[in-house]
């Protein structure tokens, strides 16, 4: 067993933003070819508020690395004020052929780090790789903060980012780590969500709201909407949009958006296509530009599963983890008896 530190998969991590959109590109299109397991997560909530949950992904990719095993996240809001991160996770890797379990891998920058290359990867193949001069970040979290990182991987300068977050003061802190992560950026901090909205067409909403909010009234057309939050987006605005997921079981789930849109509608036929099956095709999808596109993923187990084992590949590789020989049993004395 090998245990890995949030400290050894920060260092393994940075500065490897392109590497991580093709691990996240690579594990898309497993999922798509149904090489993957991916069971629906299970939600922990608890009965004082429905805001906190633990969630439990668990996945299995069959490549000719295979791996699997789970990731447990937690999502604690409140945490935020308390000067603690909202997300906490831990990964654990199991053999495919023994069942036991090999790696306890600190996960929440696993976690930031692949819904951030999952949307980047979908601005590239929804944007046909011509990416606009302006972006827009609305809600200044972690999670936005690797949005940033990583789209500035694929377009090295943006000449413009627009930020918008309930916090006033947690939005001019994030513009100015975006001074060290894109410098030269005009960076603004929009009044309000619709102001966000309105400056670019390019746009991640990264917050933890529970219950939709926002409409796409202020959107410009042909707009590309990064729903990584799942629960902004009104369930009308979904229908009226053009709308691209990762996977429409898994993320027609647990109040999101869109399930709250195939309620309404009574389907899912506003699903127009899956991430995995454009970058199969080639990436070829028809965006209306009269119409705002969004993409929507759910966040599958499969990408947290491919990371980790990027990690613990080199995590052995570079020396990093604690290996501990003895945390499991050693003999089947046990199961003799």
């Amino acid at each position: 067993m090998i245990i890995i530190r949030h400290e050894d998969v920060e260092t393994i991590l940075t500065g490897r933003e392109a590497e991580l959109v093709d691990l996240v590109d690579h594990a898309y299109r497993l999922h798509d070819e149904g090489r993957t397991a991916v069971p629906h997560s299970a939600f922990l909530r608890f009965p004082e508020s429905r805001r906190e949950r633990i969630i439990a992904l668990p996945a299995f990719v069959g490549d000719d690395e295979q791996v699997a095993g789970v990731k447990w996240v937690s999502s604690f809001p409140g945490n935020i004020g308390k000067g603690l991160p909202r997300a906490h996770a831990a990964i654990v890797l199991n053999s495919t052929e023994t069942g036991r379990p090999e790696a306890l891998i600190e996960g929440s920058l696993i976690s930031a780090k692949r819904t951030a290359a999952s949307a980047a990867l979908a601005a590239r193949v929804l944007l046909g790789g011509e990416f606009p001069r302006h972006l827009s970040l609305v809600g200044c979290g972690v999670i936005n903060e690797e949005v940033l990182r990583f789209l500035t991987a694929l377009r090295p300068h943006w000449p413009e980012v627009t930020l918008y977050d309930l916090d006033r003061e947690r939005a001019a802190a994030f513009a100015r780590r975006c001074a060290e992560i894109v410098p030269g950026t005009r960076v603004t901090v929009a009044a309000d969500a619709a102001g966000a909205l309105a400056a670019g067409t390019l746009i991640s909403i990264a917050t933890t709201v529970s219950e939709p909010h926002l409409d796409t009234a202020a959107c410009r057309p042909g707009s590309l909407i990064l729903h990584l939050s799942l629960r902004d987006l009104t369930p009308e605005a979904i229908l009226a949009a053009q709308n691209v997921v990762d996977d429409p079981d898994h993320v027609c789930r647990e109040l999101t958006s869109l399930h709250l849109a195939e309620q309404l509608s009574g389907d899912r036929r506003f699903v127009g296509a899956s991430i995995g099956a454009l970058l199969r095709a080639g990436g070829a999808y028809r965006r209306d530009p009269a119409k705002v596109t969004v993409f929507s993923p759910f966040g599958l187990g499969a990408l947290d599963m491919v990371l980790a084992r990027f990690v613990r590949a080199a995590a052995r590789k570079e020396g990093r983890g604690l290996e501990i020989a003895d945390f499991l049993p050693q003999s089947t004395d046990q199961e003799r008896r």
